[in-house]
């Protein structure tokens, strides 16, 4: 089953020059932990997630009203194609010890997320959801 069949669509991106307090407003009202982060060329810069605006803002008390998603975004983002079967999706996830995937189409633009949520309740892919939450939730030895 190819990715976007199970895939959320319509993802709203951050910008790197935004503030902070902006994405993560944005981020409420979405209700998700994460905003992709795409370059004034439409193009995946990053991700943001809610851990970088704690672990890598608020811990070091930054201003959410100053700082730039730039600033504490997650660069060099993971993806995959829309066409590639869900199982190869989880295998990546899996070695990469992440939750999402920004799902891209060939010409590289971003057209969704898939996540360990989208894929547990797609009935033809809760055997890939298990496997990977499990590896996923491994402790990596550092």
């Amino acid at each position: 089953m190819p990715v976007r069949e199970v895939m959320t669509r319509g993802v709203e991106c951050a910008r790197p020059g935004d503030k902070l307090q902006v994405a993560a407003q944005r981020m409420r009202d979405l209700n998700v932990g994460a905003l992709p982060v795409c370059g004034e060329d439409d193009r995946l810069a990053g991700i943001l997630t809610d851990r970088d605006i704690t672990i890598r803002s608020s811990a070091d008390g930054a201003s959410p009203s100053d700082t730039k998603v730039a600033d504490v975004m997650t660069p060099g983002i993971v993806y995959c194609f829309d066409d590639q079967d869900v199982q190869e999706a989880g295998r990546v996830m899996q070695e990469k010890q992440i939750r999402r995937l920004a799902v891209l189409d060939h010409d590289k633009r971003l057209v969704g997320i898939v996540s360990l949520g989208d894929l547990a309740v797609e009935p033809g892919a809760k055997r890939v959801a298990g496997k990977t939450l499990e590896d996923v939730s491994e402790p990596t030895n550092h």
